[in-house]
């Protein structure tokens, strides 16, 4: 009796065990469809490709840009025509991203935030900028899709004033 309890103890363990390997092999990483969209939105911005841009966000007039110098730009047809009369000038792209952070904000909701350098010929001058922003992304059906973009520039010009409040303050030694 003792000997069956022991092999019948032995194969429900090995037989957790397994499933318990099997269960943690087919785990999926939560993150990956917005990794995935975000990848394929900074690769259009590299290969200067609206269509691929813009099929990273979602496909509304409410969609939200707040862009890099400081102008609100509101609904994707906007921004797919405001990226196709540009695009045209651009060339040369180079874009880094650093520091990359995705949080997931349920099943259907996540924000992308992070460091970014970008280089570019744009009408024949080169262009350099850098800065960071951020990203909220939804579950649309099957697809992720940006929502609403917020970028801000790493050094404001003279012409973008910030508060003083919110300057960087040098702490004189006492």
């Amino acid at each position: 009796m003792k000997k069956s309890l022991l092999i019948v103890s032995i194969v429900v363990a090995f037989t957790m065990c397994a499933f318990g390997q099997k269960s943690a092999a087919k785990k999926v990483d939560p993150s990956k469809g917005v990794r995935d969209a975000f990848d394929r939105l900074v690769e259009g911005i590299k290969q200067v490709d609206a269509e691929k841009v813009m099929s990273a966000y979602e496909k509304s007039d409410r969609t939200l840009f707040f862009n890099n110098n400081g102008s609100v730009t509101l609904g994707w047809e906007t921004m797919k025509d405001n990226r196709e009369s540009s695009y045209p000038k651009t060339k040369d792209v180079t874009l880094d991203v650093t520091g990359l952070r995705i949080e997931m904000l349920g099943r259907n909701a996540a924000y992308v935030s992070c460091k970014w350098k970008q280089s570019q010929i744009f009408d024949g001058k080169l262009e350099n900028a850098s800065g960071r922003m951020t990203i909220v992304f939804r579950l649309i059906g099957k697809d992720w899709k940006a929502v609403h973009l917020h970028t801000s520039p790493d050094n404001p010009g003279p012409t973008r004033p910030i508060l003083e409040s919110e300057r960087e303050k040098t702490i004189a030694p006492s």
